[in-house]
């Protein structure tokens, strides 16, 4: 079991981060996901863009998915023995995952909110670094992930994407797309239609 390299100055919000809604309805850890889930991506983004300075913004998309994906997440969080110390109520083996990339999450938006953004980021790149590097070559595309994923749950079917009208300048456009698949949707913001697909797929997929 890997030390988690991070001293709290606030113990109690690494004990926050580790206590899921179904163990205390009050004081538990969605509002520290919901934060370290963004402090997540940014951090990340950061780590990838200046370890892959010659990749184009598809190919670091691609890693970002699937360097922040629920399994990812998972398999951190398991190497620090998350699965031993999180406090949960009743769960069934097919929630381990998510329970787990959950706590990675708000683990992180603990350390973000106790030691700034420059923690977090730190934080970030000792994890996730040796991982990001194990992969010579880009992981597959978020949206044929999501197919895959999708056609093999549903027995055929296929995502379904949607476009909003562009907003921010017109030289410099952010696009935004929102994909559905198996009664669940998620959005996505990016450059072009297509990294905003991407990025909508990959939300998708951490919803599976």
């Amino acid at each position: 079991m890997k030390k988690l390299n991070y001293k709290f100055n606030d113990p109690k919000l690494l004990e926050l981060a580790l206590t899921q809604s179904g163990a205390d309805a009050f004081e538990n850890n969605e509002r520290l996901e919901f934060l370290g889930d963004r402090v997540l991506g940014l951090a990340m983004a950061n780590l990838l863009y200046e370890m892959f300075p010659n990749e184009s913004e598809g190919a670091l998309a691609q890693r970002h998915a699937a360097l922040v994906s629920t399994d990812s997440l998972a398999m951190v969080a398991k190497s620090f023995g998350f699965d031993r110390r999180v406090r949960h109520g009743h769960m069934t083996a097919g929630k381990l995952k998510h329970m787990m990339a959950d706590a990675m999450e708000s683990v992180l938006g603990a350390v973000f909110l106790d030691g700034g953004f420059a923690a977090a980021q730190k934080f970030v790149a000792e994890i996730w670094t040796d991982i990001a590097r194990a992969d010579v070559t880009p992981p597959k595309d978020p949206k044929t992930t999501l197919q895959e994923m999708v056609q093999k749950l549903s027995g055929g079917g296929l995502p379904e994407y949607s476009f909003e009208e562009a907003t921010g300048p017109s030289h410099s456009p952010i696009f935004h797309a929102t994909v559905s698949a198996m009664n669940k949707s998620a959005s996505g913001t990016g450059t072009s239609k297509k990294s905003a697909a991407a990025v909508a797929a990959a939300e998708l997929i951490k919803l599976f």
